[in-house]
């Protein structure tokens, strides 16, 4: 990527694509680590679940992952109602010291973890109406990511398979359509299990790639986040550059001109 190619999102621009989260790590220099070697300048905290102030006498991410160096990015993992994912970012508003950004998820289930879109839709009305920049876990439906758009969010992050199943991008089809339609940035959130996929988002035109799971459950979670880092690059840097035409015959790499008889 080129020095002026930024991933702009809400008026901020990062020189990475690639996003990542901070659970599932051995430990929190383990998750600094990983972060580090990512290149990422975006961590995802699941409120819910990660320590980022609520318990003052437990160690902290932002120990290892501190403000003034990362964009901490406070989601909704774990809520099931508009209500609560809510309430949950405005809580993160106040720990975080009245910063904006936040990933709004909202699921329909414990098994699939799928996104339940009209619970999502509602949320993500209130936080846009209280002044939240959203960024917002969708389904792969170009329909609801034009109506999340038409809201106001400042990304769709529609997911490539189940969150956590490494499945890879099961409907590129889908995605090409989001893309197509997009006014915001698209970064594909969930479902990526190595850096042959983080690639093929990155390829279809896909301004990012959020993971965590990839990552942290890897043999060894610091070479995979160099792997997702370099994926990232070279599948934005194929998407830039404009790959071949497919063809249903071959043709020679060597032209037939000038051949000695």
């Amino acid at each position: 990527m080129t020095d002026t190619d930024f991933l702009t999102i809400a008026g901020r621009q990062y020189a990475s694509r690639l996003l990542v989260g901070s659970g599932k790590y051995r430990d929190l220099e383990q998750t600094r680590a990983a972060t580090l070697a990512a290149g990422a300048e975006i961590i995802t905290v699941a409120i819910r679940r990660v320590n980022i102030g609520q318990d003052p006498n437990a160690p902290s991410l932002l120990d290892v992952l501190p403000p003034d160096e990362f964009t901490i990015l406070p989601n909704t993992a774990g809520c099931y109602t508009a209500k609560d994912a809510v309430y949950t970012l405005q809580m993160a508003r106040e720990l975080l010291g009245g910063r904006k950004l936040v990933k709004l998820e909202v699921l329909g289930d414990e098994k699939t973890l799928f996104p339940q879109m009209p619970e999502t839709l509602k949320a993500a009305e209130t936080l846009v109406r209280d002044g939240f920049d959203v960024m917002v876990y969708c389904s792969d439906d170009p329909i609801q990511a034009r109506i999340l758009q038409e809201i106001g969010v400042v990304a769709v992050m529609p997911l490539a398979s189940l969150i956590g199943s490494g499945m890879g991008i099961l409907h590129p089809w889908n995605l090409s359509l989001i893309i197509e339609q997009a006014t915001v940035p698209v970064l594909v959130d969930a479902g990526v299990g190595t850096a042959s996929d983080a690639a093929i988002a990155m390829e279809l035109g896909c301004d990012g790639v959020l993971m965590n799971t990839a990552i942290a459950a890897a043999r060894d979670p610091v070479r995979m986040a160099r792997a997702m880092r370099h994926a990232v690059i070279a599948g934005r840097e194929a998407h830039l550059a404009g790959r071949m035409p497919k063809r249903f015959m071959a043709s020679p790499s060597s032209p037939k001109e000038g051949l000695a008889t």
